[in-house]
């Protein structure tokens, strides 16, 4: 029967990796920003800002985002370092917890702004503004939108998707589609109209 470390590995119990003395150093720093150490937190600034923008990047996809979102986090490791504890894991895990939990809130914010601005396109077809802002008030929940896009037809769904989630152009979208430009018009028309019917079934 195994004993020891080898048995408590042999169960699955968790193993942590010993910090690096880099990961040390920037314990240490944090500890003394906590305290209002200025300089200390240019350190910590310093060690982890890419890793953070490395990070919030590879959620948002989009580098204006990622620097401003990677601003917000390293703002909010300053105000809230007193939160950090040294005993429970390394500066560098604790920061990047925070940063991603910043960029999934913004992944968030961006669907549901688009999906407030696709669905006040869809209502505005053939309806006074004062209504459709009503009904965008009404409806917070974005997800209504994204179950109607679902039961459109790939052709119709795909140059919605890419004009109003991607930004794109009915020139870029007809050449992303490799589709002549009024048919993308004729069928972002059909699409808008089909949306606007399924949004109404569900009022």
């Amino acid at each position: 029967m195994k004993r020891g470390k080898d048995a408590g590995a042999e169960r699955g119990a968790p193993v942590r990796r010993p910090r690096s003395s880099d990961d040390t150093r920037v314990d240490e720093l944090l500890t003394r920003a906590a305290h209002g150490d200025e300089q200390a937190f240019a350190g910590v600034y310093d060690a982890l800002a890419a890793p953070v923008m490395g990070l919030v990047w590879r959620v948002l996809r989009n580098e204006a985002l990622a620097e401003e979102v990677t601003q917000d986090v390293m703002v909010e490791v300053w105000r809230t370092a007193d939160h950090f504890r040294a005993e429970r894991g390394p500066a560098r895990a604790w920061v990047l917890t925070v940063a991603h939990r910043r960029a999934v809130d913004r992944v968030r914010s961006v669907s549901a702004g688009k999906a407030r601005e696709l669905r006040t396109a869809v209502l505005e077809q053939e309806r006074p503004f004062d209504a459709v802002a009503e009904e965008v008030e009404v409806r917070e929940d974005h997800r209504v939108v994204f179950r109607c896009l679902t039961g459109l037809a790939a052709h119709l769904r795909l140059p919605l998707v890419l004009a109003y989630y991607e930004g794109l152009t009915y020139t870029e979208v007809a050449d992303c589609l490799s589709t002549p430009v009024g048919t993308i018009k004729s069928r972002m028309r059909q699409g808008l109209q089909r949306l606007r019917e399924c949004l109404e079934g569900r009022s």
